[in-house]
């Protein structure tokens, strides 16, 4: 016959389990997602960045223009198709283009292109639109 104090302790054993689970949990999730949310907090706008590359690539100069914002109609006052052109045209080549760091800064992100070893461009992205301009920044103001 059990005794009346047999199972004393045993509900402070199971509640130390489940702390120990739930820290156990809590820490793999910060130790596996910490890193995950560093490597990928720009990833939508590096990508919008090869998708710029990709269209010109393709030649399709007007899908490229339009992800700097600008279409026929509405078009962008400083920065005219001519000019898009001019920057990026079937003269430039982007063969070697090579995607070396991005920096998130206030409301865009700083994405530093390499096209060779003494041609870099640094792209300004927006967080909310995606579109695509010259950075206005040579890095992040503090």
């Amino acid at each position: 016959m059990p005794g009346f104090l047999d199972q004393y302790g045993a509900g402070d054993e199971r509640r130390g389990k489940i702390l120990k689970w739930i820290v156990l949990s809590v820490l793999g999730a910060v130790l596996i997602g910490g890193p995950l949310v560093f490597i990928f907090y720009d990833f939508r706008q590096e990508n919008q960045v090869k998708r710029f590359f990709r269209l010109l690539e393709a030649h399709d100069y007007k899908a490229a223009y339009a992800l700097w914002g600008c279409t026929d109609s509405q078009p962008c006052t400083g920065y005219s198709m001519s000019s898009f052109m001019d920057d990026w045209g079937p003269t430039r080549d982007i063969s070697a283009m090579r995607i070396t760091r991005s920096r998130s800064c206030g409301s865009g992100v700083i994405v530093t292109v390499n096209f060779d070893q003494n041609r870099q461009e640094r792209l300004w992205v927006e967080h909310g639109n995606l579109t695509i301009g010259f950075s206005p920044f040579p890095g992040c103001p503090r």
